[in-house]
This record gives structure tokens, sequence and C-alpha cells, in this order.
């Protein structure tokens, strides 16, 4: 089952006439464009084609002209894409928008993957009586009517007209069978080189998964370096330098760790000034306690009452200070 086809499969080298000739043949439609196709309606119905039972067509919308409409086809095809465990990503915002090569690569990938699970069940198919169900699925099909009309008239037309050059045309082709069967390769080999193709399209998309990761990572520390409140440190400094250096030089790492160094030592000749200011502070109000003591002192003597001050003179005398000896 291809559920994953790498890009480099034939099935991405399919031309849009061939895409659209199946598309219409098979659905009995008349697009005349592959981006005709981006509402999503078609894809849901080829589904319907090749895994009969699992849409429920119902809910498809062929008259989507709107990308909100369009969105809900394409939740019902994920939702099949679901429960038959294809693990096929639909880009859906670039397919409602309608660009070609979008639309192309996907119904491309729906070509294969129509072809390679059943597409014995696609001649059987009736289109018109499923479609019926869905929402504009009558007005496309009245649409589509005359248009197959003509084709089948013009192809019965040019089938009766005899052809003078038929020898020719088909020795020609015989020729052109035989060049591509010489240039195809062998059927053997298609498999082993399906599954290498697979193998490296999965390592590929790990590989991106991680890449994003890792970016989104450095993303954040840039943002946090930018912070008004650390992006003049040097430490910031030199993450930066490592973040944006363009050359894988191991002296940049080197020049960072340099610059984290000289910060430190610069921090460290300016710590002995910040203690000698601290103790001078300390000192400084140390002096400041003890004139507010005399102070204090001082104005305790002068208030004092005069029956108290000679007392204490009378205490000093008694006391033998050399100041009262005669």
């Amino acid at each position: 089952m291809a559920t994953n086809i790498g890009m480099m499969d034939g099935a991405y080298f399919v031309g849009r006439s061939e895409i659209l000739a199946w598309i219409n043949s098979t659905l009995q439609l008349n697009l005349s464009k592959v981006e005709e196709a981006c509402s999503g309606a078609v894809h849901c119905q080829l589904m319907d084609a090749v895994h009969p039972g699992m849409v429920p067509m119902h809910k498809v919308n062929f008259d989507a002209k709107s990308e909100y409409e369009m969105i809900q086809n394409y939740k019902v095809l994920q939702d099949v894409f679901n429960k038959l465990k294809i693990t096929k990503h639909i880009e859906v915002n670039k397919l409602v928008k309608g660009r070609p090569l979008d639309n192309l690569e996907f119904m491309q990938w729906m070509k294969r993957y129509c072809d390679s699970v059943n597409a014995d069940l696609l001649h059987n198919y009736n289109p018109l009586g499923r479609r019926e169900a869905c929402k504009g699925g009558k007005e496309v099909s009245k649409k589509a009517a005359p248009s197959q009309t003509s084709t089948k008239g013009s192809n019965s037309t040019s089938r009766s007209q005899p052809s003078h050059n038929s020898r020719k045309n088909d020795v020609s082709s015989a020729n052109t069978n035989q060049a591509a069967k010489a240039l195809r390769p062998s059927s053997s080999a298609g498999p082993a080189y399906d599954k290498q193709i697979t193998e490296l399209k999965l390592s590929v998309d790990s590989l991106e998964k991680e890449r994003d990761f890792y970016f989104a990572k450095l993303r954040d520390i840039e943002i946090l370096c930018q912070t008004p409140e650390i992006e003049h440190s040097p430490v910031v400094a030199a993450i930066q330098k490592i973040l944006y250096a363009t050359d894988d030089d191991a002296s940049v790492v080197a020049e960072a760790q340099a610059m984290v160094s000289l910060h430190q030592k610069e921090i460290e000749q300016l710590s002995p000034i910040a203690e000698v200011s601290e103790e001078k502070g300390s000192s400084e109000t140390q002096k400041r306690k003890n004139i507010v003591n005399l102070d204090i002192e001082a104005a305790g003597i002068t208030t004092s009452s005069p029956r108290q001050r000679l007392s204490d003179i009378a205490d000093v005398h008694c006391s033998g200070s050399p100041l009262m000896t005669y």
C-alpha cells in the first residue's frame, strides 16, 4: 500500500493532461484544470471509489466555494485517512488557495495510491449515483453530462474515419514501446528502489524536525539575551558572540570565555575598595555616636540644680581630688 511515496517516485512525473483524463474518466467530470479540484470533493470521491463505504458522501460538498466550506471536505478526507491509517500529510492551507503545483502534486499522489490499492474497482464504480448524495453533486453531474456525450461522439467519429498512415503509426508506436522497455529498469529492482527512496525521505523528515527543534531553542536564548535588564551584561555579550559566529571556529568560544573571566577579575579588583569604604563608614558612625553622648552629658550638667552641683563638689572633695587640696 503506497501511503508514503517519495518525491522521486514516478508518480510525480505524470503530466497534467494524463491526470485530468484519469479524473474525468473515473468520476465522469469535465475538469479543464487540476486546480479545479481544490475544494477536496474530488479527492473524497476518489477515495470512495477505491474504498467503498468508507467515505460519508452526504458530508461532501461539491458546491464549496469559500475556504471554510473546502476545509470541511478536507476534514472528511482526513477522517478517512485516519481510519485507513494513511500517514500522508494534507497541506490544506496550500490546496484551498488553488495553487496549480500543490494541487497537481497531491493529485499525482492520489492517482498513484488509487492505482496501487485497488484499481479494478474504478472500472465498476458508479460516480453519478454516489455523487447524488453530495451537496451540489447533481448540478456537477448535469454540467459534466454534455461534455461526456460530446467526447464519446468525437471518439466514435475518429474511430470510424480510416487513417492512411495507420501502418506507419503502428510501426512507430512499436519502436517507441521497445525503447521505453529498454530504458525502464527491471521490475524486480523497482520495489528495492522504492524502499530506499522511502527510507531516505523519512530520514530527511526526521533531520528537518531535529533542525527546527534546535533552531527554536537558539531563538529562545536570543530572545532572553535581548531582555533590557541583562542585555548589556558581559555574560550575555559572550553568549551572543557564540550565537552570531559565522564560522565553526573554536577561537570564538575561547574569546567568549576570556570576556567572562575579564569581567570577574574586574569585580575582584573593585571588592577591597568597597571594604575600605565600609570600614570608613562604620568609624564615622562610631564618632558620631561618641559626640552625641558627650553633648547629652554636657546638657545634663548645665540643667542640674545648684544644690545638686554643690553635692557633686562635696563628693569630689571627699574623694581626695587633687583640685581641692590646699
